[in-house]
């Protein structure tokens, strides 16, 4: 009768521990979903101060914004990390077009990050197109010197989760110029990292690695309709020819911020848990989906539990990274400060895939870790969250370190990611509110489980 009256007290206490847990989820997504800020905030990121690339006037402007805004939640401490940034500048509008038998035809492209400008005549030559690096590689020196080398590897449809074809096809844009050159070619034109066809080239970083200086040679992408058209023409004329002009340029680093606010922990303040995004974006937009996304969201999780008046147990630190689409400097930098004041860190969320509908989370973290987060998919089955696997966590939480330290990204819907990813379409109009405000309520319903 004793046992059975201990195990009746059990079943009570952890039937109160879930419904207390189910509690909490509710009033989170209520919350967000009433009282947000995140869409306003994204309309602010988005139209009053625009693009945010490293060491522009952008970037500084957002980092004032979001220290304020963080100022007036009523946090525990905000405060700014300094970091050192590339500061790379696109020029004036690149243009470009096809040669063929005497006809000009006009095709968009915009330079790829870090990239060097072409001469101020720009840069005419043949077209040889290729699918991969080894490819590149098999044509060797005769085939390439003096020619415009063309990446055309399209994504591969049949993936259902779409950053595993970028991932398939983003080398040839990393490392395209780089290797290249080697081979003697004058420029490389990329097809643009999206799944649709369209008239929008997107940008991207790309590295010169550690070639001399002397033989850097231009790179730009082309829209995919451009290289569907490009790959086309060639098949008729191998012999055609293809200009670009593009006048970028990388000035000396800059001096900028990563920003930072955070709740003291109630029983462990020793014990940080980070929730992230990156503040810089891409200059040919607003950077709305990448990331300013994820920065509101990342915000609007502690916005939640001051509304909610929660008091966690352990630091809870939002962080917006800065550079990490040309350098990823602010994630080293977060780290390296990281371990000079010898900071405890437990916990790590990223959001950087988007501000679509949150399907669940991915999970960087040792086995005993993982099995016990996996107990929480039930309490996220009726916010239609049901995807927990391991996998990536984020570029600006990768460098982090700590023992035990369990890491995590939002997994948004993934279809339409890179219809916007570092294009000119990047707009605060492509954000769809309810969805942005789900994300936020997803990240703070498990920081919020993580914590207890």
């Amino acid at each position: 009768m004793k046992n059975l009256r201990y195990f009746l007290l059990l079943l009570t206490s952890i039937s109160y521990s879930q419904t207390q847990e189910e509690t909490l989820l509710r009033q989170i997504y209520s919350a967000a979903l009433t009282q947000g800020k995140c869409y306003s905030w994204l309309d602010d990121l988005s139209n009053k101060i625009g693009a945010r690339l490293s060491g522009s006037e952008g970037a500084e402007k957002a980092v004032v914004y979001t220290k304020q805004q963080l100022e007036t939640l009523g946090l525990d401490r905000v405060f700014l990390q300094e970091v050192m940034v590339p500061h790379w500048v696109r020029g004036e509008k690149e243009s470009a077009y096809i040669l063929n038998n005497g006809k000009k035809t006009v095709v968009p492209i915009c330079a790829l990050g870090s990239s060097i400008a072409t001469p101020k005549s720009g840069v005419t030559a043949e077209v040889i197109e290729v699918k991969s690096l080894k490819e590149l590689a098999d044509l060797g020196q005769d085939k390439i010197a003096g020619k415009i080398v063309f990446f055309n590897r399209p994504f591969e449809p049949e993936n259902i989760e779409t950053f595993k074809s970028y991932g398939k096809a983003v080398d040839q844009r990393y490392a395209g110029a780089k290797e290249a050159s080697k081979y003697g070619a004058v420029g490389t034109i990329v097809r643009s990292m999206t799944m649709r066809l369209d008239d929008f080239p997107h940008t991207g970083n790309q590295s010169y690695g550690d070639i001399p200086k002397d033989k850097y040679i231009p790179t730009a992408a082309i829209s995919t309709n451009g290289a569907e058209l490009l790959s086309r023409l060639l098949k008729e004329n191998p012999k055609l020819k293809f200009y670009f002009k593009q006048s970028c340029q990388q000035l000396p680093d800059a001096l900028s911020y990563n920003v930072v606010g955070e709740i003291k922990g109630s029983e462990h303040s020793d014990r940080i848990m980070v929730v992230g995004g990156h503040l810089d974006s891409w200059d040919l937009a607003d950077g709305s989906h990448d990331d300013g996304a994820g920065v509101v969201q990342s915000m609007e999780v502690l916005h939640i539990f001051k509304n909610l008046d929660y008091k966690p147990k352990n630091t809870i630190r939002v962080v917006l990274f800065m550079n990490e689409e040309n350098g990823g400097r602010g994630g080293d930098k977060y780290e390296e400060l990281s371990q000079k004041n010898n900071e405890n860190h437990i916990f790590a969320l990223e959001s950087d895939s988007g501000g679509f509908s949150p399907r669940g989370f991915s999970f960087d973290c040792d086995d005993e870790n993982l099995n016990k987060v996996k107990g929480f998919k039930t309490l996220f089955e009726p916010y239609l969250i049901h995807t927990f696997t391991r996998g990536h966590s984020g570029s600006d939480i990768e460098p982090l370190t700590g023992k035990n330290l369990v890491k995590v990204g939002l997994r948004p819907d993934s279809q339409r990611y890179f219809d916007y990813h570092h294009a000119a379409n990047d707009k605060f109009d492509a954000v769809n509110k309810r969805e942005l405000e789900l994300g936020a309520a997803a990240m703070a319903s498990l920081v919020y489980l993580m914590d207890q």
